[in-house]
């Protein structure tokens, strides 16, 4: 966008949307968490997505779609969105000063337009399924005094695919909402599995690490991401996975077992599976991991810790991971921190590999993009996907 650096440094323009948007409607600050800079940082990475997919608007309206959907969680209605675009009309005035002009003004709303209205389309759609889902905690395992496995029993049925993540609030934090991906495929008993790392004091992450029990009730945002199986298994299939990121492998990994299992037809030729972490220490669910490999002679399993301080974090991953197979062949799907995912990818892609072959959930976005995208989803302990929670 040619007017971007007229209301620039984005930070302070959102900053004055807010102001904007709670000076309008005192009310709208009840949807919002107490502390706002995750928030903004959030809708900073929204606008960044906009500008940099606006000659692709069929991938900003299926992201926003999806958008629109997750955000029936906050209460969020359609009237708010047009309080949300008056506020940034009056923040692109105050940042503009004497440089606003009314073509900019329509340049950033036919921008806003685009992602408003798939979302609203996608919230629509979206009627005849709850807004979120409660859920109690069944149980509570610590491995480690940073990283827990909890179990918990949605109230009412949960539908999502392996490889999925969802949202997460819990009591102690309203309004804030993270996400994690579910280590597990759904099953007949409904429960669902997180692996959670804890990123850093008073988030979300460290809520649910070090002061959750069995009986806590928390609540989930709909089900969304792109590591997904095809209905055919491959052939040839690459897992890479760091840390909490195996959690959405391990669901997979369950999906696939589960499909050759039932059917003759469904032959799986090689599956190699390379996961790693920043020490052995940190490599967790080594046991059912080991008996998986046992079971399944199709399953190659690669353990990887990161590499010496003269070393990248991930250069031996990476190296592993190119060597592994021919490229051409199959597809390769990576959960982890977004340096890792993206290190990874461009190893591939620079080895030869079909980037089209390589799959992963969306990555920040602009310059405001933030580190450790996949933490506790493999998400991430307390980042998120770009876009989420724009307006609450």
């Amino acid at each position: 966008m040619r007017d971007l650096d007229l209301v620039a440094p984005l930070d302070e323009l959102i900053t004055d949307l807010y102001r904007a948007l709670f000076t309008r409607h005192p009310s709208l600050r009840s949807l919002f968490p107490a502390t706002m800079a995750f928030q903004q940082a959030q809708l900073a990475r929204a606008f960044w997505y906009l500008i940099e997919h606006l000659h692709r608007p069929e991938e900003i309206t299926r992201t926003f779609t999806q958008l629109g959907r997750d955000h029936r969680k906050l209460g969020v209605r359609p009237a708010q969105y047009t309080a949300f675009k008056d506020a940034l009309c009056e923040a692109l005035r105050v940042r503009a000063g004497e440089y606003w002009s009314p073509e900019l003004e329509r340049a950033w709303m036919r921008m806003l337009q685009l992602g408003v209205t798939a979302m609203i389309r996608g919230a629509e759609a979206a009627l005849r399924e709850p807004p979120c889902w409660r859920a109690t905690v069944t149980d509570h395992r610590l491995y480690g005094p940073d990283l827990a496995v909890l179990r918990l029993l949605p109230h009412e049925t949960f539908r999502y695919r392996a490889g999925q993540y969802t949202t997460l609030e819990c009591a102690r934090l309203p309004h804030t909402w993270r996400p994690y991906y579910l280590a597990d495929g759904p099953g007949p008993d409904g429960e669902l599995e997180l692996h959670v790392r804890r990123s850093g004091p008073g988030g979300v992450s460290e809520m649910l690490v070090r002061h959750t029990a069995p009986g806590d009730e928390v609540r989930l945002g709909p089900p969304k991401g792109n590591l997904t199986l095809d209905a055919e298994p491959p052939d040839t299939l690459q897992l890479v996975a760091w840390d909490t990121g195996w959690a959405a492998v391990k669901a997979l990994l369950q999906e696939l077992a589960s499909s050759v299992r039932r059917s003759s037809a469904h032959r799986v030729r090689r599956v190699g599976l390379f996961l790693g972490a920043d020490s052995l220490s940190d490599l967790h669910d080594i046991e059912y991991l080991t008996g998986l490999e046992q079971r399944h002679s199709w399953l190659t399993v690669v353990p990887m810790t990161g590499g010496a301080p003269t070393e990248g974090r991930y250069d031996r991953l990476v190296l592993a991971v190119t060597r592994s197979a021919p490229l051409a062949e199959g597809r390769t799907l990576i959960a982890g921190p977004p340096d890792m995912v993206r290190t990874v990818t461009d190893g591939l892609v620079r080895a030869g590999h079909p980037a089209e072959r390589v799959v992963h959930d969306p990555l920040p976005t602009g310059p405001h993009a933030l580190p450790r995208f996949t933490q506790g989803h493999g998400t991430p302990g307390d980042s998120m996907p770009p876009g989420q929670q724009v307006l609450a």
